[in-house]
């Protein structure tokens, strides 16, 4: 793969800026004035996952947290931020956890091979592995074993969601957003939609007021 070089990047940029402004002159002005984006994507970090390529979405349509492996840490003042912001200030209408198949921190937990940091990071999906280990070893290859975790972790991530105060002030209040779980092929460049009955983790709002 050829990578640019960063003054390529920023001509890059000036043909983008070009290109929009010849097809619409207004469009700066109008992406300047204010953000109102009905989705709040949680995704990976990895570089081949900018979710806005996949769905054909422009700037101002999606607002985004990433980091390694899609985690939705309860303890990640970053991540709970941005959930406040999106929710209370943006009102987004929907959240989506992304993951992806092939994904290095799913591998790094299920086949412990990481130290520092990113050990620590993704703790919480080879504990996942530990809980679901009967039916992620039964599987033939270490391809579907990393896939399968992968789609265990989005499914977790998205019950963490429902852990959080944040989304249980929503769901007490009755204007909580509508959550999806999601896992992207890169082979394929296709989006699974896990299809989540989300209900049977809202019996984590409270049930008295």
């Amino acid at each position: 793969m050829i990578h640019l070089t960063i003054e390529e990047l920023l001509e890059n940029n000036r043909s983008w800026v070009a290109e929009k402004l010849t097809s619409e002159p207004d469009y700066f002005n109008q992406l300047a004035a204010e953000q109102k984006p009905p989705y709040l994507y949680v995704g990976c970090s990895d570089s081949r996952m900018p979710l806005t390529l996949y769905t054909k979405t422009e700037p101002g349509e999606i607002f985004v947290h990433r980091n390694i492996a899609n985690q939705v840490s309860l303890t990640d003042i970053n991540f709970l931020s941005v959930l406040d912001y999106a929710i209370s200030h943006l009102r987004v209408q929907h959240i989506i956890v992304c993951g992806h198949y092939g994904c290095g921190g799913i591998q790094a937990a299920l086949e412990g091979s990481t130290t520092g940091l990113v050990d620590n990071w993704v703790n919480p999906i080879r504990e996942l592995y530990l809980q679901k280990k009967l039916e992620i070893d039964s599987l033939s290859t270490r391809e579907e074993r990393i896939n399968r975790l992968a789609e265990l972790n989005v499914i977790a991530q998205v019950k963490n969601l429902y852990q959080t105060s944040i989304l249980r002030k929503c769901l007490r209040e009755g204007n909580a957003p509508q959550i999806h779980g999601w896992v992207l092929n890169l082979k394929t460049g296709l989006i699974k939609d896990m299809q989540l009955k989300t209900s049977e983790w809202e019996w984590l709002k409270p049930k008295f007021q």
